[in-house]
């Protein structure tokens, strides 16, 4: 089914087609219509990954009837215009000169993350295209939930929650601050799952315990309760429909587990994972299989960590020298997809497998041998939220992190780059976890507004719609800082010229229309708290934007936008026939009566019968 075909269809039509995927059916009708597409164009696509000619492919549902597709292969656009997140920032109170922090990195083969965040402002003509046409980056899905903001109404105030005490004491639960806020936690404390696993099925989300530990030889067990997947995976997909890692991770590290130095994984797939580098481990797991994670402290500080599989010993993944770890506690941390997992966290039960001699569960170590995590602000009040500012490039992603590890007491949640991870993470349609990452994330932005807690919004949030709806939800938080990333022309270039060796795709065009759109926060300045400009001072950040502004505006070409369609007012005539055919000339003296009929004013008060009657007469009498 073509995306023409799609947007024939009545409204009903869709959500019956979404009902059937197992999809959400509300919404207006371009939201169904592109929910429908990104599901049937994923679907096909993954099933033509080595093709390169377009074909027909039925894509499975969770009912016993199936949709075709058709799809054309994604045609690759030039690299010359490619936008992407580069470290770089320095303030001008003396800190880090990020510039050259750049530079430095930049001849790293690693990526830190993936580029940034909206991009450029396309017409609403430009957004309904499909995706087989040409390859979008993250810039361009999440500039479509940017865009929404302009016709969103402003939003209504939070509604008022009990505070939750983030402090747990002695008991051992799932932290639920320090996780994703899209994953969920039981109300027990020992069980998980994905939060929006329905809507969002390739999102992966992470949680740490609320206690680890830093000595001595402890352990603790999982089990996989269950998959989440709504449809049957394909030959395609293999079993990549869910997935699950487990083991242990410093505080302070990303929640991806396994993507960072202090951060190690054993994966479902039978690999152990550690700074993104996957090695072959152990054996698969799938649902019902408990996982057993243990770590063993020298009297040194060397540590190793095994694992076992119901039961029966795997072997040691990683060995850690103390010099390396330097007295970092490692807490108990579980990342998951589309599955539900459950801790065995209660010190009175007995172990689902018996534990390796030596070893002590760490539901039942005594409180003074375990390692407390950090807390989250007791309220919203106590909260605070940062809004970062800036044009695809100007380094906000590094800068936050730089806050992040200069400020280890306030424990931020990244918003942003961490959701996009968590969606990229894994094989399948790029495209179409780009567009979840964007969609996701404007929902945990709402949630974030109502729930406690420290966040950095590292999108570029050059629309002053997006950024006064966003400082507007969180109107209640007691701290709101906005941080405007504005490099000099040539740093700007120089980092884009870095970034087009990334891969991520992003339109000439539509960084230009971004530049046209782009506002400093100068107008929001009453609202916050702090207004903080770094890298160029605020005079000089708004004088490049005017220039800046200028030869876009140059540059782009003119729009053309389509003629609308006049609207003719129909009156209702009250007669069938006007003005009223002459009498035929054979009637004689007939005619007589056609040149004397009345006006045409006349003609409005006289009904049509009399009409004929008067026409009609002449001399038959």
């Amino acid at each position: 089914m073509k995306l023409s075909e799609i947007k024939k269809l009545k409204v009903a039509e869709l959500r019956l087609r979404l009902e059937e995927a197992g999809l959400d059916s509300r919404g207006l009708k371009g939201d169904l219509v592109e929910r429908l597409w990104s599901f049937l164009d994923d679907g096909s696509q993954q099933g033509n990954t080595h093709k390169q000619d377009s074909q027909r492919q039925v894509v499975p549902t969770n009912t016993t009837q199936t949709l075709e597709v058709e799809v054309a292969p994604i045609s690759s656009l030039s690299p010359c215009s490619t936008v992407v997140e580069i470290p770089g920032a320095t303030t001008m109170n003396g800190q880090t000169d990020l510039a050259q922090e750049f530079h430095d990195s930049a001849t790293q083969t690693e990526a830190e993350v993936l580029p940034d965040t909206p991009v450029c402002q396309v017409e609403k003509n430009e957004l309904e295209q499909p995706a087989a046409e040409e390859e979008r980056g993250r810039a361009f899905y999440e500039f479509k939930e940017e865009i929404r903001y302009k016709r969103a109404k402003p939003p209504k105030a939070p509604p008022k929650k009990e505070e939750v005490d983030a402090d747990y004491g002695d008991i051992i639960k799932l932290h639920s601050y320090d996780s994703h806020l899209h994953f969920e936690v039981d109300s027990d404390g020992a069980c998980g799952q994905p939060r929006f696993w329905v809507k969002f099925p390739l999102l992966w989300s992470g949680c740490r315990l609320s206690h680890g530990v830093s000595q001595g030889r402890v352990g603790f067990q999982v089990r996989l309760e269950r998959r989440l997947s709504i449809s049957q995976p394909d030959a395609s997909q293999g079993d990549q429909t869910y997935g699950m890692r487990i083991g242990w991770s410093a505080a302070q590290t990303s929640l991806m587990l396994g993507q960072e130095e202090f951060s190690f994984a054993y994966d479902r797939r039978a690999r152990k994972v550690t700074c993104g580098k996957e090695e072959e481990f152990g054996e698969p797991f799938c649902e019902g299989d408990i996982i057993g994670c243990y770590a063993s402290f020298s009297t040194k500080g060397d540590v190793q960590l095994s694992f076992h599989k119901n039961g029966r010993f795997i072997g040691v993944a990683f060995s850690l020298e103390a010099s390396k770890l330097r007295g970092r506690a490692l807490f108990p941390h579980v990342l998951c997809k589309s599955c539900v997992v459950r801790f065995l966290l209660d010190p009175t039960d007995l172990p689902w497998y018996p534990v390796p001699p030596g070893f002590t569960q760490l539901a039942a170590l005594p409180a003074g041998l375990r390692c407390r995590n950090t807390s989250a602000p007791s309220s919203i009040a106590q909260s605070e939220m940062i809004l970062m500012v800036g044009l695809p490039g100007s380094g906000k992603s590094h800068w936050a992190r730089a806050h992040i590890r200069q400020h280890p007491e306030k424990n931020y949640k990244l918003l942003g780059t961490e959701v996009l991870l968590a969606c990229m993470m894994g094989g399948g349609a790029r495209e179409q976890r780009l567009q979840q990452a964007a969609q996701c994330l404007t929902e945990l932005i709402k949630m974030a507004a109502q729930t406690p807690g420290n966040y950095i919004l590292d999108q570029c949030n050059t629309h002053f719609s997006a950024q006064q709806y966003k400082l507007q939800l969180f109107s209640s938080f007691g701290r709101r800082m906005a941080v405007v990333l504005f490099p000099t022309a040539d740093e700007w270039k120089r980092r884009l010229s870095q970034q087009r060796e990334a891969g991520e795709i992003i339109p000439e065009i539509a960084l230009l229309k971004l530049q046209v759109s782009c506002s400093l926060p100068e107008q929001l300045a009453d609202v916050l708290d702090e207004l903080r400009y770094v890298e160029l001072e605020q005079e000089a950040a708004q004088m490049l934007l005017r220039e800046y502004k200028d030869e876009a505006r140059r540059l782009l070409p003119p729009v053309t936008k389509p003629e609308k369609p006049k609207k003719y007012l129909a009156k209702k005539r009250p007669y069938p026939h006007w003005p009223p055919i002459p009498p035929p000339p054979h009637l004689g003296s007939q005619i007589m009566a056609w040149n004397n009929m009345p006006s045409w004013s006349q003609h409005w008060n006289v009904p049509y019968h009399d009409q004929a009657m008067y026409y009609c007469s002449g001399n038959e009498s």
